[in-house]
């Protein structure tokens, strides 16, 4: 089966791409710099030749408000319309728990918009809800200016990277269900509390306020912005297993970069 996966150089594409590849599958890793450019248009067609499934794991450059809204509205738009000429028939997308409880985050409210270029297609779908990545945790305080953060103590159920991947890559070896699932982590925290301890990990010595009003992506939260609804599909890895193992796979004296959030 032709796979094309959409944004496949990124963190979660790469990933998938290995994971489908060693099912047996021919996959294409489409990105512009491959020649794939779903803003201008350029290579969909040549891309989507032959294709049964398209995944679409691709993230804006900008989280600013108008240019992530503008980003998945021009990229949806225009894969959506390449997909019904080549005949494609499953479209996979990977949005983010919360995206409809969170009105107040332009990021979010772009990927509702997402969402909905897809359910209004055509093209069956499905589309794989997660919840944030543990690879994203330190990157919630890396905007912080001085030597303490404010973090918002609402209840967050992060993800390893490669437990979403997985169940990406069922969904998309799957028939289209036509709706969505969602996939969060095994584990529920306060998000000042994890937020803390992967600092501490990091030998990152800014204090982390406790804020209630504190904003992600530009919005408060509640206890149920973020974590997965009853039924969802669980990863296995908790949080202090990965901890450890990416402390112990750090070198000597180097802190841990923050990877982007969502791809």
């Amino acid at each position: 089966m032709k796979i094309v996966v959409i944004g496949g150089s990124g963190l979660i594409g790469s990933k998938l791409v290995s994971t489908l590849r060693s099912k047996g599958h021919e996959v294409l890793a489409a990105s512009p710099d491959s020649g794939v450019n779903t803003i201008t248009g350029e290579g969909l067609p040549e891309a989507l030749a032959g294709a049964q499934v398209v995944v679409d794991v691709a993230n804006s450059p900008s989280f600013e408000d108008a240019a992530v809204l503008k980003f998945f509205e021009t990229s949806g738009t225009h894969l959506l319309a390449a997909e019904a000429r080549a005949g494609v028939g499953h479209h996979v997308a990977l949005s983010i728990v919360g995206t409809d409880r969170v009105p107040g985050s332009g990021y979010l409210r772009a990927k509702v918009a997402q969402e909905n270029l897809i359910k209004k297609s055509g093209i069956p779908y499905s589309i794989l809800r997660s919840t944030q990545f543990f690879e994203f945790i330190a990157r919630i305080a890396q905007s912080a200016p001085d030597d303490s953060v404010h973090v918002s103590n609402s209840l967050f159920q992060p993800i390893l990277s490669a437990d979403v991947v997985a169940a990406l890559a069922d969904i998309t070896l799957g028939s289209p269900i036509n709706g969505t699932v969602e996939v969060g982590g095994p584990e529920r925290f306060r998000m000042d509390d994890l937020v803390r301890r992967v600092l501490r990990a990091n030998g990152d010595k800014r204090e982390v306020i406790t804020d209630a009003h504190a904003r992600y992506f530009g919005a408060e939260l509640s206890d149920q912005s973020l974590v997965a609804g009853s039924g969802a599909r669980t990863g296995s890895k908790r949080f202090e297993d990965w901890l450890k193992e990416s402390a112990s796979q750090r070198p000597a004296g180097k802190a841990a970069t923050a990877s982007v959030a969502t791809r």
